[in-house]
């Protein structure tokens, strides 16, 4: 139901539409990327680092070459180019040149536990492991790294040549100081955020082939087809001579955004000829790949009398493990969010993001924006308590506007329903429910957040979409996206039903194919429904004014005139009509072609200079949202159980409503497995998290009922004025419940994730003052 009602009703988009793919998943007939296999095809492993920092003095593979059944173990010297670059925004910064280094294999030296040295290919998976095993490396333990504070201590080991710092950016904005200073209420607090996994139910995957033209063809779950030149650039072929496939993702939250399985599964075919199969366990997965940034935030907030914020001090640390990949553009999302939705005429934000030798970070949804909400939402309750304000008044005081700028430079153009989103989570809320037994207590928090969708505008992003009829009528979307499980092709088929009026059940769409569809860039940043979304509309639309130009001349009408339906055209509000078929005979005969490729290109922006009088556009647009949670504590365990989760969203227009709402409940139970039990545990940087029983996910009986809430404001720069909802949903849930634990118990928990131990030995240490004091 929405609270900010859209007048224009469409035919299909926002319609609660069964996906195209839904019904093949649930009878579990979908081929995931490791439900794949050819004749003749090897099995591919990987030897990782047992260490967390050491020399590499020797790696002797001669053991494991000689099992029966391996046909070749490779290291750093037999990769064609091992060093692998990936250009990120920020080359004018002062820390370096900010392109993200990192080797396929190591070479000398490796950096965190889990680190690719050898790749072995054989006959069968279990000669593949016995020869991992029998490979020989003889370490040279260097001394590790595994605090982000210590990392830029200037006596501290370099984790690389260049030292610890990988990327910083710093604005400032009015004269803080100053600001604090004059404030009538100033409070100061430091909150941490924990190492955080994916987590996705299919393990990283793929399988790799030599076709009948010499091309090396990849087919991985993987959330980037793109990645095709990148593994070009390591076999040094040029970029048409790699293929990748992407069949339907099995989740991916930013864990596939960089590269897993692809470059190994392509040096296997390249140097053997032979097709290859790897599948990670998921002991390798929650090791060495790739996780979320664990922070540290430091916030000092200023309010006048009225509530009115007039100051504000953020310093933001973060662990971007061994090596960048796209730490830096992850702490510009920090950046950019890091004073949250609210008006502040005084902003001095320093964040910086170094290397240690913990596994390396990287993307995860929520992309920077996720972890400083607990810090800016912690401080607007901290305020709201020194000023004796109702914590949602507040934030209604002030909340941005349209308008308005963020401290970065960045304009909000497109309406902020913050007040709205408040509303629709208060009415339906009710009363907070009673505790349900003794020495247990019940407390209410909310929470609002702001999270960008679409990709930074200084990378010039773009996404092209072919459409075309069959001569049957049928319609076919040719679109190289990757579908990571959010729906991403089905809404691009409700889009052109839309516009052209065929039924979804008789458009076809080819997805994820680098060689055979127009390239959309990654399905990340909460960006697919935003720029392939438009692209399929402008080709859409294109085709639909072409098409409807012929149909005129039949017709005899004007093309206004022309109305698209489900079997062909007819004159609005007339008798007469023409079926597809008809229609396309017709346009083969006048030479009109019946099918276009369109490409969107997203706004432009000049990138961040190494001066602190920079202002500017960062990202295109912003979705809000606001969530409440009602919590009760045990008060001897520490346990915190969720009762009521309310989450509200301005999407501008919601393409599918049930699509719409799936991704606001999936990203509120990730955001509580984050805010309550998940974690990564290193020891001196070793990852002792090795299995789903270490790392703890919610289950269906940790998770609440989840009240999502859809407000349609109109305003997107989406398809149909469409936001992103893939990533916002996660940002809100643990500071909602961090202040639903302060209101059960007052107590103020800062650090992630608040698990029993964390909440009981809180209240243990509470009582025990109290004790000492009476």
């Amino acid at each position: 139901m929405s609270a900010v009602e859209v007048k224009t009703r469409r035919r299909v988009v926002g319609s609660d539409l069964t996906r195209h793919d839904a019904v093949e998943k649930v009878q579990g007939r979908t081929a995931y990327a490791a439900d794949f296999s050819l004749p003749g095809m090897l099995h591919a492993r990987l030897k990782r680092s047992d260490y967390a920092h050491a020399r590499l003095a020797r790696v002797d593979t001669s053991a494991a070459e000689a099992i029966d059944g391996v046909v070749s173990v490779y290291t750093a010297a037999d990769v064609p180019r091992n060093t692998v670059w990936v250009d990120v925004p920020g080359q004018t910064l002062e820390v370096g040149a900010l392109k993200a280094r990192s080797n396929v294999l190591a070479d000398e030296v490796v950096r965190y536990h889990g680190e690719p040295i050898a790749l072995v290919a054989a006959e069968t998976e279990d000669a593949a492991l016995a020869a991992v095993d029998a490979i020989a490396i003889d370490y040279e333990p260097l001394a590790v790294v595994d605090d982000a504070e210590r990392a830029l201590d200037p006596d501290a080991p370099r984790i690389h040549e260049t030292g610890n710092m990988l990327a910083h950016w710093e604005l400032e904005e009015g004269d803080v100081e100053a600001g604090l200073d004059a404030a009538e209420a100033m409070v100061e607090s430091e909150y941490r955020t924990q190492f955080v996994d994916h987590a996705y139910l299919e393990p990283e995957a793929g399988v790799s082939w030599r076709d009948t033209d010499g091309v090396i063809t990849i087919r991985a779950a993987t959330q980037v087809v793109e990645h095709f030149r990148d593994v070009a650039k390591i076999l040094d072929l040029p970029d048409n001579r790699v293929r990748l496939i992407t069949p339907y993702v099995g989740g991916g939250f930013g864990g596939k955004e960089d590269m897993t399985v692809e470059p190994y599964l392509g040096i296997v075919v390249a140097l053997t000829g032979r097709p290859v199969r790897m599948v990670w366990s998921r002991q390798e997965s929650l090791m060495a790949r790739q996780n979320r940034h664990a922070v540290r935030m430091r916030y000092r907030t200023g309010a006048d009398a009225g509530g009115r914020l007039v100051a504000m001090d953020v310093d933001i640390l973060s662990d971007g493990g061994a090596y960048a990949l796209l730490s830096a553009l992850v702490l510009l999302y920090s950046t950019t969010c890091a004073a949250g939705p609210y008006r502040c005429p005084n902003v001095r934000i320093r964040a910086r993001t170094v290397y240690t030798n913990h596994t390396p970070c990287s993307a995860m949804r929520g992309f920077g924006g996720m972890q400083v909400a607990l810090g800016y939402e912690g401080q607007m309750d901290l305020l709201a308590a020194e000023l004796g304000i109702d914590p949602l008044e507040l934030r209604r005081l002030n909340f941005v506007e349209r308008g308005d700028t963020l401290p970065i430079g960045q304009p909000l153009e497109t309406t902020v329903e913050l007040p709205a989103l408040v509303d629709a989570v208060t009415d339906r809320l009710g009363p907070l429910p009673e505790p349900s037994g003794r020495r247990r207590a019940v407390g209410r928090g909310f929470a609002c957040n702001l999270q960008p969708y679409g990709r930074c505008v200084w990378l010039n992003d773009w996404s092209s979409a072919w459409i075309g009829f069959e001569l049957d009528g049928t319609l076919v979307i040719r679109i190289a996206v990757p579908d990571i499980g959010g729906g991403q092709a089905s809404s691009l088929i409700q889009i052109a039903s839309e516009t052209l009026g065929v039924p979804p059940e008789r458009i076809a769409i080819h997805i994820g194919d680098s060689a055979l569809n127009p390239l959309t860039g990654t399905t990340t940043a909460t960006r697919q429904l935003y720029m392939s979304g438009n692209a399929v509309l402008e080709a859409a639309r294109r085709l639909r004014e072409r098409l409807a130009g012929v149909a005129a001349e039949l017709l005899e009408v004007e093309p206004e005139r022309i109305e698209f339906a489900a079997e062909g055209v007819r004159e609005r509000d007339g008798s007469r009509s023409l079926d597809f078929k008809a229609l396309l005979a017709a346009c083969a005969s006048v030479d009109v072609a019946w099918h276009v490729l369109a490409t969107y290109r997203a706004p432009k922006g000049v990138p961040w200079q190494a001066d602190e009088t920079w202002r500017g556009r960062v990202f295109p647009d912003f979705t809000y949202g606001c969530h409440a949670a009602d919590v009760e504590i045990d008060l001897d365990s520490g346990q915190a159980r969720v009762l009521r989760y309310v989450a509200a969203h301005d999407v501008g227009q919601a393409i599918n409503p049930q699509s719409v709402e799936g991704q606001i409940e999936g990203g509120v139970a990730m955001g509580l497995g984050y805010a309550l039990s998940e974690r990564l545990v290193f020891e001196e940087g070793q990852n002792l998290t090795g299995s789903f029983a270490q790392y703890l996910i919610p289950t269906a009986v940790e998770v609440p009922d989840i009240t999502p809430v859809i407000l349609e404001s109109g305003e997107g720069k989406g398809p149909f004025n469409a936001r992103g909802i893939g990533e916002p949903p996660i940002g809100p849930p643990a500071p909602a419940v961090a202040a639903a634990i302060h209101a059960a118990t007052e107590l103020r928990l800062t650090e992630l994730p608040f698990t029993p131990e964390r909440i009981s030995a809180a209240i243990g240490a509470r009582e025990e003052a109290a004790d000492a004091t009476s």
